[in-house]
């Protein structure tokens, strides 16, 4: 058997140690994730039972079903290039968002009609190059912007994972040419060590 990596052994006794990590295998949710979105909703008033939503980097499917639980009569629709855990009436596009084949799927689906919520948990993989992760945190912060300014409807909202770092608050300061008011959260099932914290922005102006 090959010997773990010290990377892979701190992530293990850091899943060990972490009381959301442990409640989602306790409540039988696939990750930490469902409460984060569970933390953001309570604050902020997100969701109700009709929302229709995209969701874009939503494997392996955390937020998806707390969009279930909560939203359970809206339109969902969960976007990610790897596998998503869905119930049969969410509907799942397999690719990444900004692709013509996933933009296809999504027009195919709403058609004329807008959505209430566009929110993302897209991240991308972290080379440990900080100047070149946060370049692509940040494209990926941009490519979320670009959905909500096509598909949401006027007074609609965006929830979407950012990393502090350069950009940021250029890309925030322009978020309000076409938002009414922009704020930031940490939810409390988001670990203290890392850089992520969202970024809502509501009343769409169109």
């Amino acid at each position: 058997m090959p010997k773990r990596s010290k990377s892979s052994s701190r992530w293990l006794e850091r899943q060990r140690r972490d009381p959301f990590a442990k409640q989602a295998v306790g409540d039988g949710n696939l990750s930490r994730a469902y409460y984060k979105l569970e933390q953001l909703d309570k604050r902020f008033k997100l969701l109700g039972p009709k929302t229709r939503v995209l969701e874009l980097g939503a494997a392996p499917g955390g937020w998806t079903a707390y969009l279930e639980d909560k939203s359970p009569d809206g339109l969902r629709i969960a976007v990610d290039s790897r596998p998503i855990q869905a119930m049969g009436d969410t509907h799942v596009i397999e690719g990444e968002y900004g692709t013509d084949a996933v933009d296809e799927a999504l027009a195919q689906i709403l058609g004329d009609d807008r959505l209430d919520l566009v929110l993302s948990d897209m991240a991308p993989n972290m080379s440990g190059i900080k100047v070149a992760d946060q370049a692509r945190c940040m494209d990926l912060a941009e490519l979320t912007e670009e959905a909500a300014l096509r598909w949401l409807k006027p007074g609609g909202q965006m929830l979407v994972k950012v990393f502090h770092g350069s950009g940021l608050d250029a890309w925030r300061s322009g978020l309000r040419s076409n938002f009414a008011k922009v704020s930031s959260a940490k939810p409390a099932a988001s670990r203290s060590d890392s850089r992520e914290h969202y970024v809502l922005a509501v009343g769409f102006t169109g």
